[in-house]
């Protein structure tokens, strides 16, 4: 029988180091924030690479008995009621049927939150969830707190996604936050989000309650050598061969976009071959832009013909760094400046063109090669 090898080029979630590729620099940098008391607030776009970055932190400082990680998506809360029985559920965790003790210390500590014991419909494992009214969600934020604070631990909080909280309804978010994140001397958090325009107003502005209140770190492309000498070596323990150049091809099609990078390779890697060329790179990338058609067709209609012009422009020219510019206009027949600033906004919102630095792109690296195909 033939031997399967597990495709080591994850898509989602994260396994261990083997299949974690360099951020060497990063992971120092966070660890080294949260030994000596710094908050991070981390930024990159979407598939970049934070969420496994943040899980590799967290991976990395399993062996401290001192520290307990804890790891929040707000992606999907819409107020802060939803927050804090997240946040709440993650601090309290999974526990198995011996831990009587700490059972009975979080149902004695906790006065408006009620946790409750649920058997998983899966393992069988009693669990924690939690409970409390709506209007006690202030109190019970303060709880989750000073739970965390009388812990005798070094806590690490990861709040992914956290430009969130700008959406919440309720007013004072951010002001309520800071005033609990400001007086934990044992936990301390890194702020990751996608939004980069967004996070920065909440760190950098003024007028903000978390003004330089942490440390700001922005997630770039991992270093084409050593993105391709991690895949050349996963390749090779199948005995698989991928060239540099063809790895090159990838790498520079996606602008090093992590989680693109890592799609093709992934495809790559399953296919019925041992060594790759060019075409069977390019026959792999077109058959995942044709899957997708589809949706690349209805994101075009969903948008005003001005905008699907700017956007076309835009994956023509790969980055673009003065979209306002009449050189750019002109090549492109785009109208006035001013109708292009607004196109522009509204692109940038609807999240299919991201800035970094002063660069705009298209957001989804497939689709922009898409968008350019059928510019041509």
């Amino acid at each position: 029988m033939k031997q399967i090898h597990i495709n080591p080029f994850l898509l989602t979630g994260y396994e261990s180091s083997e299949y974690f590729c360099d951020r060497k620099t990063e992971t120092e940098k966070l660890i080294n924030a949260l030994y000596n008391g710094r908050n991070i607030t981390l930024t990159s776009p979407r598939r970049m690479g934070k969420t496994g970055l943040i899980h590799h932190v967290f991976n990395s400082l399993v062996g401290d008995r001192d520290v307990v990680c804890f790891y929040v998506d707000i992606y999907h809360t819409n107020s802060l009621s939803d927050f804090v029985k997240l946040l709440a559920n993650t601090v309290m965790g999974s526990v198995d049927t011996k831990s009587q003790k700490i059972i009975t210390k979080i149902f004695s500590f906790f006065k408006s939150i009620r946790p409750a014991l649920v058997a998983d419909s899966m393992s069988g494992i009693p669990k924690l969830t939690v409970e409390f009214a709506p209007s006690k969600t202030e109190e019970s934020l303060k709880e989750i707190f000073d739970y965390l604070s009388q812990s005798g631990k070094k806590c690490f909080i990861a709040i992914d996604e956290f430009q969130q909280i700008t959406n919440y309804a309720e007013k004072g978010v951010e002001a309520l936050l800071r005033s609990y994140v400001q007086q934990l001397g044992n936990v301390h958090f890194i702020f990751s989000g996608s939004q980069k325009h967004i996070m920065e107003r909440l760190f950098t502005s003024a007028s903000r309650p978390f003004y330089q209140s942490a440390q700001m770190m922005h997630l770039m492309e991992i270093d084409k050598k050593e993105y391709q000498k991690f895949a050349v070596k996963l390749f090779a323990k199948a005995n698989k061969i991928i060239h540099s150049d063809i790895f090159d091809m990838i790498y520079d099609r996606v602008n090093g976009h992590t989680w693109y990078v890592q799609m093709m390779l992934n495809r790559l890697f399953s296919l019925a071959c041992n060594e790759y060329d060019i075409s069977t790179a390019e026959m792999t990338l077109n058959e995942i832009i044709m899957e997708n058609e589809a949706t690349y067709q209805t994101y075009c209609k969903l948008i005003t013909e001005k905008q699907l012009s700017l956007l076309k422009a835009i994956a023509a020219e790969n980055i673009i760094s003065q979209p306002t510019s009449n050189v750019f206009i002109d090549r492109y027949k785009l109208g006035a400046a001013s109708s292009i600033k607004t196109a522009l906004t509204s692109l940038l919102n609807k999240e299919l063109v991201f800035e970094n630095n002063g660069n705009y792109r298209v957001y989804d690296c497939f689709f922009s090669i898409w968008l350019s195909k059928i510019n041509t």
